[in-house]
């Protein structure tokens, strides 16, 4: 069975294609014949190396992908009916886990990270929507705002940050957001009510909108101490890769790891039912034939995409 991955960690000319054995699923696991699959900055990582500590009790080859959409191929044995075979789906994976990541023509996955694919999408934009809209979720319930309040999202033209944008209006909440010039319209598009510059000055002009501070501030961006200017004190901020800086004025950092609810079954079928309805915007930057991952790799570290670079797996 063909896979897409790395037997040695590196720069996107690692990728190669794999042929690896075809997996079962076990108790509590469906299998589904990937038809795309989103590539994600945490993709580009694990290919580089940054996530080999996950991945020491494991052996070579390590395939990425967290995010995929097909057809559901096959059903555990203690299958409880929800789930059908032939039944379109999306599915969050975690490529550190027994089974490797969603660059593979089938994957095995828990039950429980699989939902019914949104109507109306053909499956690369349905890859985009699972672990990008979770996160945003996930984001969104730490900072635990109210409807009228305000939050900031830096980083919003982006694929996680359009999302956090959309959920938070969906949820009430008022959204100044950032955007370089060339984003402005798509970022108010997306439903931001106030668009600054994007920049180091982001987290000043965010107080002239709010001399208070924003209670709440999703980091799309990764620049963290840099933001707190822009938040109230004792409000929060989310971020995504950990957090081992200070803090100041009782602002409450609080870290999002999607790996940890990828078995959200609740979470994630109500994000697809959003994406059916309009609510979510499903963006595929570009659609690249699954052996050309390390040129999707490539797209997606020059930066500046808006969207997700989506492989196709047929």
């Amino acid at each position: 069975m063909r896979a897409i991955g790395v037997e040695e960690f590196g720069g996107p000319e690692a990728l190669r294609v794999l042929d690896v054995p075809e997996p079962q699923p076990g108790p509590g696991e469906v299998r589904i014949r990937v038809h795309a699959a989103a590539v994600n900055p945490t993709d580009t990582l694990l290919r580089a190396g940054a996530h080999a500590q996950r991945l020491r009790d494991r052996r070579p080859p390590y395939v990425p992908g967290m995010d995929a959409a097909g057809v559901v191929d096959q059903l555990g044995p203690d299958d409880d009916g929800r789930l059908r075979v032939g039944q379109r789906v999306v599915t969050v994976v975690v490529p550190t886990g027994p089974h490797g990541g969603a660059y593979a023509d089938k994957i095995v996955v828990p039950a429980a990270s699989v939902v019914p694919a949104p109507e109306g999408t053909d499956f690369t934009a349905a890859a985009t929507l699972p672990m990008n809209a979770l996160t945003a979720r996930l984001a969104l319930d730490e900072l635990g705002l109210s409807p009228g309040d305000t939050l900031a999202v830096v980083g919003a033209a982006g694929a996680l940050g359009g999302y956090a944008v959309e959920l938070a209006k969906a949820d009430g909440l008022r959204v100044i957001a950032d955007a370089k010039p060339a984003d402005e319209k798509l970022v108010r598009e997306l439903g931001a009510d106030e668009v600054v510059p994007r920049g180091d000055e982001v987290a000043q002009r965010i107080r002239e909108l709010v001399p208070a501070g924003v209670p709440g501030l999703v980091d799309a961006t990764l620049q963290g101490e840099k933001l707190f200017g822009a938040i109230a004190d004792g409000g929060r901020m989310t971020v995504f890769r950990g957090w081992s800086g200070g803090t100041e004025r009782d602002i409450d950092v609080r870290p999002v790891l999607v790996s940890d609810f990828a078995t959200d079954t609740t979470r994630l079928d109500r994000l697809a039912r959003q994406a059916e309805e309009g609510a979510l915007t499903l963006r595929v930057a570009e659609v690249f034939p699954a052996e050309r991952a390390a040129d999707a790799h490539r797209l997606l570290e020059a930066g500046g995409v808006r969207g997700r670079p989506v492989l196709d797996f047929g």
